[in-house]
């Protein structure tokens, strides 16, 4: 009765069940007992439980059939199931609800410190995941609102069903089951599941059309103008006064010029990493230099998902906190390093020092706008509330929800919109953020003349006794 010993000439009968469960279903085989017609149904035991199945039309005693039985699990086993991507000390586990939470992969993450010192347990524990909601809004049912911030790591969820695959079936177990294997097999079970909700060319395509000269604003104003359902349509690209068949080749030039100039610092959406030139963060003051800045980061979002679900490359890495943010993986103390440097540097001396009431800290940041400094608080009435050892705990908690959110969460929040127009989150999770950059922005180049121009070389010879 094993499935996959079942032979092409077996015919497909009919199991009187009404049950139906999250997993799918089970496919079981089975020799038409003697004495049994067309259309007679017959009693068996399979998957430990009593069913009838109805013979099929054309079938004879001893010939195979094949039916399908829904999927049961346990309790037990729906909770042994995991996405463990050995990364970050963190793994994602199914509750009974088919959505998966975080936890340490040593135990759960409490969110609060064992004593008022123990600050190297916050920074290894202490963690955030950025929360999307989405509501219809009360004055159009057509349209949707969403909501952003971040939640202890243990509070946040994901749903392993994505609709529009497997007839809305859990995706719990592939996913468990893919995300243990190596890179190669991870995408290509996501290019599977891509293909299933790519919408056939006949059934429909968008074409754009773009002037060189006005490249950005064109795929901004074009790409916007699309709706949700369409973008899994296939895309056919054109610069204007420029006739030819997109073949592929426009298409990877248009991802490829389009991505540069978004990622181009002088655009001022967004600027490079602190420690890191070859990564882009989010410009905090992207706003002050572009009224429509929102909507090139809802662009943004609808770009990177695009390429991803079209097999594209970008031009432009992401700091790690925004993959992480992408796939809602953990983000910790140690993410600020990208972010900013210096916060990071001064928040790690906080557990070396016996009283941080030395340091004259309160819960407010200063940040430069364009030359003029603003001081922003970190909660209510901050500037009146020094940070002590009785409190410190609060404070890099704060320090972490801004830094890492609060400070562009708009930004954020558009960008991942857009992204999750094109991509299901649950099929991402497969994946881990390392996995999602190189899906994203394939393999680095290496200049071999820079690198040559850039390397000294000594000759060492061995030294004999």
């Amino acid at each position: 009765m094993d499935p996959s010993s079942s032979s092409s000439g077996s015919e497909n009968a009919r199991v009187n069940s009404h049950m139906r469960s999250p997993f799918g279903n089970q496919m079981f085989e089975v020799n038409v007992p003697q004495g049994v017609r067309s259309g007679q149904a017959f009693a068996l035991i399979a998957n430990g439980q009593r069913v009838m199945v109805t013979c099929p039309a054309n079938a004879r005693p001893g010939q195979k059939i094949r039916f399908q039985l829904p999927i049961k699990l346990s309790s037990d086993e729906i909770q042994s199931i995991k996405l463990n991507y050995q990364k970050d000390g963190w793994v994602r586990c199914l509750s009974t609800d088919l959505t998966f939470h975080w936890i340490r992969s040593e135990g759960e993450v409490d969110g609060q410190l064992k004593d008022s010192r123990d600050l190297t347990w916050a920074f290894e524990r202490i963690a955030f995941v950025r929360e999307l909601r989405s509501s219809a809004t009360v004055s159009s049912k057509s349209k949707v609102d969403h909501s952003l911030q971040l939640v202890p790591a243990k509070e946040a969820s994901l749903s392993t069903v994505v609709p529009a695959i497997n007839n809305g079936t859990s995706l719990a177990q592939e996913l468990s089951r893919y995300a243990a294997m190596p890179f190669q097999h991870k995408e290509a079970w996501f290019r599977q599941q891509i293909a299933k909700i790519q919408v056939p060319w006949e059934d429909g395509h968008i074409k754009i059309n773009v002037r060189r000269e006005n490249l950005l604003q064109d795929s901004m104003e074009a790409t916007e103008s699309i709706t949700q359902g369409d973008m899994r349509k296939i895309f056919r690209f054109e610069f204007i006064s420029e006739p030819g068949v997109d073949a592929g080749g426009v298409a990877r030039e248009w991802f490829q010029l389009v991505s540069a100039l978004l990622f181009n610092p002088d655009f001022a959406l967004w600027s490079y990493s602190s420690i890191n030139q070859m990564c882009m963060q989010i410009n905090p003051s992207s706003g002050v230099a572009n009224d429509e800045h929102l909507r090139y980061f809802h662009f943004t979002g609808r770009l990177l998902g695009k390429a991803l679900f079209d097999r594209q490359i970008v031009a432009g890495h992401l700091v790690r906190p925004l993959y992480k943010h992408i796939l809602g993986w953990p983000v910790t103390v140690a993410d600020l390093e990208q972010l900013d440097a210096d916060t990071y540097a001064n928040l790690c001396k906080l557990k070396d020092l016996e009283d941080v009431e030395v340091c004259c800290l309160d819960f407010t940041v200063t940040e430069d706008h364009w030359g003029t400094a603003q001081t922003i608080e970190l909660k209510s009435d901050g500037a009146n509330c020094m940070v002590t050892n009785r409190n410190v705990d609060e404070y890099i908690q704060l320090q972490m929800r801004y830094r890492l959110l609060e400070r562009v969460k708009e930004q954020i929040k558009a960008l991942l919109v857009g992204f999750y127009d094109v991509i299901p989150e649950a099929l991402l999770s497969v994946f881990d953020f390392q996995e999602l950059e190189l899906l994203l922005c394939g393999l680095p180049e290496i200049d071999i003349e820079d690198w040559k121009r850039n390397t000294e070389q000594f000759l060492v010879l061995p030294i004999y006794p």
